[in-house]
C-alpha cells in the first residue's frame, strides 16, 4: 500500500471528532487507507454499505443497525444509505465520544444540504483524491509552504531520471489505472469507471433521466479544461436545456469528477459572480475521455498545453490538504486579457501566482500575467513562479522565478 499523506490528518480528526468523513471520487483508495487505518492506528468495526446485507439492515433499521454494533464503526460508502445520518446524529448527541464513526463516500455530502446539515458541527471532512505525484514516488511534497516562506525561492535543477511530464499526465493518478502499463489498457480502465459512476454513484444521487448524454457531456467538458465555463456554449453545443445541464454539472460536482476553480477577486462579492475555469479531477481520465492515450500524439496535441494546467491545479489542490497553509486556489483574469493559471491564498491573505508552461523555455514576456497579478494586489503579492520543463531555476525580476515543472513534487 502506498503511504496516502492525508493519513496523519485523518488520524488527529479521529483523535477529537466524533464523526470523521474520508469523502472522494470513487477509485481513489478510501477503502484501502480506512481498512489500514482500522487495522493500525485506530480499530474499528469496518463495513461497507456496497454489501446487499449491510445495505438492507442500515436502511431498514438505521438506529438498531448502529445499536447493534459496540465501539467504534467504520463505514464504507455512507451516500448509499443517507437514512443512517440522522441515526448517527442522535447517537453522537448521546455520547460526543472522538473517533466513534470513520465514514467514507463517493459524493460530496456539502452539496447534498439534508446530509451535511444533519451533522453539522459533529462531523470533520476530509477529501481524499486520486494518488499524487509524491506519494506514488514515496515523498511527502511541502512545495507550497516552501512558496510562502520568506526564505529566496529554493534553486531546483530538474533530474533526468523519472518518467516525463507527458506519460504523468497519461498516466494520472487513480491507483488501479496507473498500474496498467499499456494504454490501451488504461483506457479500458476508465470506460468501465465513467459505466459504474453513471450506473451506481449518479442513480444513488438523484433519479436522472437520460443518462446516455452523461458521456458526451464529460467528452465534452474534457475537451474545454483549462477553460472558463460558459454553461450556455455547453448547453447549444449539445443540444441540451441549461435546466438539465446545470443538473448534470452539480451531479458530475458532487461525484468529484468536475473541478471549478473560482475566480479570484479583492472584492469578495466579484469572486461569486466571475466564471470560474473548469478542469477534471484527474488528467488519466480527461486524457481517455478526448482520446488522448498516446505519449507521441499527446505532444503534437493542441490539448497538451490544457492538460498540463489540470494536471498543476490537481497536484496542487492535493498538496494544499496537507501543507501548513491551507491555502485556497483561484485563478486571475483581468478585464484586459491578463491571466494568471492559478492564484494561492494563505489565510492571512498572501498571494502566490503559478503559471504553467510546457515548453522548455520561458522570456520575459511570459511573465506578463504574473506581473499584472503582482501590481493588482501589492503588499499582498509574495511571489509568482512560471512552471516550465527546463532543468533550472531562474530569476526573471524581483519575486519572480522561472522553475522547473519537478519542483512540484521534489520540493
Amino acid at each position: 500500500m502506498l503511504q496516502r499523506h492525508i493519513s496523519s490528518r485523518l488520524l488527529d480528526a479521529l483523535a477529537d471528532s466524533p464523526v470523521v468523513l474520508l469523502h472522494g471520487a470513487r477509485q481513489t483508495g478510501k477503502s484501502t487507507l480506512v481498512q489500514h487505518i482500522t487495522s493500525t492506528n485506530h480499530p474499528a468495526r469496518y463495513l461497507t454499505l456496497d454489501d446487499a446485507a449491510v445495505l438492507g439492515a442500515a436502511t431498514a433499521d438505521p438506529a438498531g443497525f448502529l445499536a447493534g454494533i459496540e465501539g467504534p464503526i467504520a463505514l464504507d460508502e455512507v451516500q448509499r444509505a443517507p437514512e443512517l445520518f440522522l441515526a448517527i446524529k442522535a447517537d453522537v448527541d448521546r455520547n460526543r465520544k472522538p473517533g466513534r464513526y470513520l465514514l467514507t463516500g463517493s459524493a460530496n455530502v456539502l452539496m447534498l444540504p439534508k446530509l451535511s446539515e444533519s451533522l453539522a458541527g459533529r462531523m470533520e471532512i476530509l477529501p481524499l483524491w486520486p494518488l499524487s505525484q509524491g506519494e506514488i514516488a514515496g515523498k511527502r511534497e511541502s512545495f507550497i509552504d516552501m512558496l510562502f516562506t520568506d526564505k529566496p525561492i529554493k534553486a531546483i535543477v530538474a533530474s533526468r531520471d523519472g518518467p516525463a511530464l507527458i506519460d504523468r499526465i497519461l498516466r494520472g493518478g487513480y491507483p488501479e489505472a496507473h498500474r496498467r502499463e499499456a494504454p490501451s489498457r488504461r483506457r479500458a480502465w476508465f470506460n468501465s469507471y465513467i459505466s459504474t459512476i453513471l450506473q451506481r454513484d449518479v442513480r444513488d444521487l438523484a433519479n436522472v433521466e437520460g443518462l446516455s448524454a452523461m458521456p458526451r457531456l464529460l467528452a465534452l467538458l474534457a475537451s474545454r479544461i483549462g477553460s472558463l465555463l460558459n454553461q450556455s456554449e455547453v448547453s447549444r453545443s449539445l443540444s441540451m436545456p441549461q435546466t438539465t445541464l446545470k443538473r448534470y454539472m452539480a451531479l458530475l460536482e458532487a461525484t468529484f469528477l468536475v473541478q471549478l476553480l473560482p475566480a479570484w477577486s479583492g472584492n469578495m462579492g466579484k469572486r461569486l459572480v466571475k466564471s470560474p475555469k473548469l478542469y477534471l479531477n484527474d488528467t488519466g481520465l480527461a486524457s481517455s475521455l478526448v482520446g488522448q492515450i498516446d505519449e507521441r500524439a499527446l505532444r503534437q496535441s493542441q490539448l497538451l498545453g490544457p492538460l498540463a494546467e489540470n494536471f498543476v491545479v490537481m497536484e496542487l489542490r492535493k498538496q494544499a490538504n496537507w501543507s501548513k497553509t491551507e491555502p485556497g486556489l483561484f485563478h486571475f483574469r483581468t478585464l484586459g486579457g491578463q491571466e494568471v493559471d492559478v492564484v494561492l491564498e494563505s489565510p492571512s491573505g498572501d498571494l502566490v501566482g503559478i503559471e504553467v508552461k510546457t515548453s522548455a523555455t520561458v522570456g520575459a514576456g511570459d511573465f506578463r500575467g504574473l506581473q499584472s497579478l503582482a501590481e493588482e494586489t501589492g503588499k499582498r503579492f509574495h511571489r509568482g513562479v512560471m512552471l516550465y520543463q527546463g532543468r533550472e531555476t531562474v530569476p526573471f525580476g524581483k519575486n519572480l522565478h522561472a522553475v522547473p515543472m519537478e519542483a512540484l513534487w521534489q520540493s
